[in-house]
């Protein structure tokens, strides 16, 4: 386990492995959103070995996936930068020369999720149980594009004090059911919010329902997680979810809103092989509303425009009963 999970974990991983970052960037108008996901796949067959880059791209509703060998990834291990061939992703910058999309973007700073060295990243002591299925950091609940331009299919699109959010996920799979929803484009960016949950393999109890969900109002933290004991209920209506999480005085209502049409699907590993397993919309909206309970106080209530929505497995594992 690093110590910074924002890193790459495979230098000693040569099969059942995959590793991928997942780059969100959206214009400072929230009207054209698309998502780079930088990665390496080891499936057990090592003639399958590759490095890879997925585009979602719902400037015109499409989805790419780009293969390269495994000598074409590149990982730095001090800080988070990821080239793929002459492609390169990191804090400071998203540079692509792909196909049919180029140009180089310049971040601002990332806003992280708070941690420490005992509870590292957003997974926290999670990360250092060595037996798990997949593994996922927040590496940027929210930053600031400061300047730059997208040439994709001939448009030149300004993404200009546009937002990003990156995360991450590496392991041996995704899990058999999960959801995800992300948006940092709310109302005069007063909010943001990143939420997954999945169904995870554990030894003795073969498997429970965890979830990641954190959320920032006015730059302040708000953190529902298994790992703090919060308390989660959840119902599904078509691709939409109804999702209420509270921990201590504090009580998260959120609503996701899609179009079926608006979907796209993208690869997930399985054993380490990319496959098309889930479906995935940056197109969504989600409705966000935070009560302090105990004071009967309206800390935040607002809509998420170009909110990611993700779904994958069987939803019914993850309902409850």
């Amino acid at each position: 386990m690093k110590i910074n999970p924002d890193l790459y974990h495979g230098h000693d991983q040569y099969t059942n492995f995959f590793e991928g970052w997942y780059f969100k960037i959206v214009d400072a108008t929230a009207t054209y959103a698309l998502a780079f996901i930088p990665g390496i796949s080891r499936s057990e067959d090592t003639r399958d070995h590759h490095s890879f880059i997925q585009v979602i791209n719902l400037v015109n509703h499409s989805y790419h996936y780009y293969r390269y060998s495994i000598d074409d990834f590149y990982s730095n291990n001090r800080h988070l930068k990821i080239n793929i061939g002459i492609n390169e992703f990191s804090f400071n910058k998203i540079y692509v020369n792909l196909e049919q999309i180029h140009g180089i973007l310049y971040l601002g700073s990332p806003t992280k999720w708070p941690d420490s060295k005992l509870n590292p990243g957003s997974m926290g002591i999670y990360n250092h149980l060595p037996f798990m299925e997949c593994y996922s950091q927040v590496c940027a609940i929210d930053g600031d594009i400061e300047e730059g331009h997208l040439k994709i299919n001939g448009q030149v699109i300004d993404f200009s004090n546009g937002k990003y959010y990156i995360e991450k996920n590496w392991g041996k799979s995704f899990p058999t059911s999960w959801i995800w929803v992300q948006s940092n484009n709310f109302e005069n960016h007063r909010a943001t919010v990143t939420c997954s949950l999945g169904i995870v393999p554990f030894p003795l109890i073969k498997e429970f329902r965890g979830f990641l969900i954190g959320v920032t109002v006015d730059h302040k933290f708000y953190p529902f997680t298994t790992m703090n004991n919060s308390k989660l209920n959840i119902t599904v209506c078509d691709r939409d979810i109804i999702l209420c999480a509270t921990h201590d005085n504090l009580q998260l209502i959120l609503k996701t809103k899609s179009k079926p049409e608006d979907f796209v699907e993208c690869y997930g590993p399985k054993n380490g092989k990319m496959s098309p397993i889930l479906e995935e919309t940056l197109k969504g909206e989600v409705e966000m509303t935070l009560i302090n309970t105990k004071k009967n106080l309206l800390i935040y209530h607002g809509i998420g425009k170009a909110c990611g929505i993700e779904y994958g497995g069987d939803f019914s594992k993850l309902l409850d009963d």
